[in-house]
């Protein structure tokens, strides 16, 4: 039996005095708990995304000298910890010095594993380079060593025998990328396996919230230690870190599964956690109670824990106490107005009303109710005045062309004047108000907006965090039930704010006790560009007419089945529909996004770092052009 500490750590990025520090700590309380052996997650000393911070020589150096620091505290226990390990030697394929993601596992003040490898740490062998991950820019892999050093890769995955109580037990060692080996030509735990036996793998990760993540882990770890007869503990850290343009929540969820598969152990998700475990490597351990088991991380429980457990970090990491919020009376204001007073208290949330001639009484109504539900603060700054003076200001400053002496005048039209109170709430009344109260504006946006644009750049799409950017629209609505019913336990967003049609209220056809509003029509149109931009494998026009064709488009893309004849009664206004939203979503959007605030990550493909766009303009496909041609000429 071997008793070990799970040490789930919140990991500051970029800081190795803070993580040591925490580290020091964790292994002074797992030593006071008889622990033998303590488990920290990868890159727990450095952190993981640290952009190009890993180019400083200076940094990397810091790292080595806190890393000593943990070794030097494993005189009487196994620490198995996640750092930078640098060979100052040799240099990654860019000439720049040798950098290896690694696992060191010490005990007596000094590092194990170099009597079968060629270094006293474990090199991580597959390296992710899909989503949020860039580890082929800063780390040089197990599988590239192989090749520099004229080896087969197996020959270099070779488990650490440490000896314990006098027994000789053999370690294999994973990190993070090693155990979603299904698409990979190496299978770590597997070669592992055959070069030991192993008597238990250690994965350590750092690795963000995605919905839908964990559960499928649970299915893979669970089968690889089946698979290999032997018992497998994952050990993750909670925090956020950021590649700039996106910010990911680390939930932790550490996992200890026994040589059949079966969950014995689980820390709690966005919750620093030391767990010790009495480990028998070989005879059955019990699973553990109900309660203990993960939830279902698809849940919109898991989805508001995580946004509010991200938002919450991320103001602290940047000390913003205070934010000010434009409150138009719909939906997406309502729950960022919800979410933003849960976290920072109603005395530190201001709601802004900004009316125009085009906001009902109904909306700025409901706008002054939310505040009240809520206790926050509440102001009124009406725009219409200023919005007017901008348009005589525009219209009456002739544009001259020096050349010849023509005169000309600009021409406001409908949308633009649209976009000039858009522009005006944000870019003037929101900033100059975050301004003045000491606080930071929020954009409000959603994902469905992103995709498209339906946002005015320097307008609604302004703010310094966008909490919500990575939901569709119909999660909007989920999380503002979720909110009302589980978190505030009562009706703080209006029910009459759920039932409202979503409406910008930029003009008279968005009138919303008329009925009218976005153009986007969520319920379609969500599960649409969700196809474009979620899916493993992107879709493109191409797939979606070919799906149409065959009937079967609503079932590919998760909306309501029927719905598209009833939206489209047309071949041609199903086409026309969709080259309009694809036209803007590889257009104008792109130019948008890449100017958005930083997205807080929830899904499986998040915009900013996550999404890596070009401007490359609008482009249709050849088979495209010709199931178009055919379904027209039916």
């Amino acid at each position: 039996m071997l008793k070990i500490a799970l040490a789930q750590i919140e990991i500051i990025p970029g800081r190795p005095d803070i993580n040591t520090r925490t580290m020091l700590t964790q292994i002074h309380q797992a030593r006071q708990q008889h622990s033998q052996m303590i488990i920290f997650p990868e890159m727990s000393i450095p952190g993981y995304f640290l952009g190009d911070t890993w180019e400083q020589l200076t940094f990397l150096k810091d790292c080595e000298t806190y890393g000593q620091q943990i070794i030097a505290a494993s005189s009487d226990i196994f620490i198995i910890f996640g750092n930078i390990a640098v060979d100052w030697t040799r240099v990654n394929d860019d000439g720049r010095i040798r950098k290896y993601n690694a696992c060191f596992i010490a005990y007596q003040g000094r590092l194990l594993g170099n009597d079968n490898f060629p270094y006293p740490f474990r090199i991580k062998t597959l390296q992710p380079n899909y989503r949020e991950f860039d580890d082929s820019r800063h780390f040089y892999s197990l599988r590239k060593l192989a090749i520099e050093l004229e080896l087969n890769v197996s020959q270099l995955l070779q488990p650490v025998t440490i000896d314990i109580d006098n027994k000789k037990l053999n370690l294999g060692c994973l990190l993070c990328e090693d155990g979603w080996s299904d698409d990979y030509a190496v299978k770590p735990i597997t070669v592992l396996q055959q070069n030991g036996p192993v008597d238990l793998f250690v994965n350590i990760s750092s690795s963000p919230y995605t919905i839908g993540k964990n559960n499928k882990r649970n299915r893979i770890f669970s089968a690889q230690a089946k698979s290999v007869n032997a018992p497998l503990v994952y050990v993750n850290n909670i925090g956020i870190q950021n590649n700039g343009k996106t910010i990911y929540t680390f939930d932790g969820c550490s996992t200890v599964y026994n040589h059949k598969g079966d969950i014995i152990e689980y820390c709690p998700s966005f919750s620093s956690a030391l767990t010790c475990i009495d480990l028998h490597l070989t005879a059955d351990n019990v699973t553990c109670s109900s309660s203990a088991i993960p939830n279902d991380d698809r849940s919109i429980r898991t989805i508001y824990q995580s946004i509010a457990y991200g938002t919450k970090s991320f103001l602290n990491s940047i000390g913003l106490k205070k934010v000010v919020i434009g409150s138009s009376g719909g939906i997406d204001s309502a729950v960022s107005a919800a979410l933003y007073t849960k976290i920072l208290g109603p005395e530190n949330v201001l709601l802004v009303n900004m009316p125009s001639i085009f906001n009902s009484k109904t909306t700025q109504d409901l706008s002054a109710e939310l505040a009240q539900n809520l206790g926050c603060l509440y102001t009124i700054i009406p725009i219409q005045k200023v919005v007017d003076d901008t348009i005589q200001q525009l219209s009456n400053s002739p544009i001259v062309d020096l050349k010849g002496g023509e005169k000309q005048s600009l021409v406001i039209s409908p949308f633009v004047l649209e976009n000039i109170q858009a522009r005006d709430r944000s870019s003037r009344v929101l900033a100059g108000v975050a301004a003045a109260f000491g606080a930071g504006f929020t954009c409000n946006a959603n994902k469905s907006e992103m995709t498209v644009g339906y946002s005015t750049l320097y307008g609604d799409l302004g703010g310094f965090f966008a909490a919500l950017s990575d939901l569709w629209k119909y999660q909007i609505y989920e999380l503002a039930r979720f909110l009302n019913n589980e978190v505030y336990k009562k009706e703080v967003i209006p029910q009459e704010i759920i039932n409202l049609v979503p409406s910008a209220e930029l003009s008279f056809d968005q009138s919303v006790d008329e009925g009218k509003g976005d153009p986007i029509i969520y319920p379609y149109h969500d599960y649409l560009f969700r196809a474009f931009m979620e899916h493993w494998n992107r879709r493109t026009p191409e797939d979606i007419l070919l799906w149409y064709e065959q009937g079967v488009l609503e079932e590919k893309i998760g909306c309501q089945s029927g719905l598209v004849a009833t939206l489209f009664p047309t071949s041609q206004e199903f086409i026309n529909d969709l080259e309009k939203w694809w036209k803007l979503y590889t257009g104008m959007a792109v130019a948008k996004r890449i100017q958005a605030p930083p997205v807080l990550a929830i899904s499986r493909r998040a915009y900013g770092f996550d999404h890596r766009e070009a401007q490359n303009g609008v482009y249709f496909t050849m088979n495209y052009q010709q199931i178009k041609e055919r379904l027209l000429h039916k």
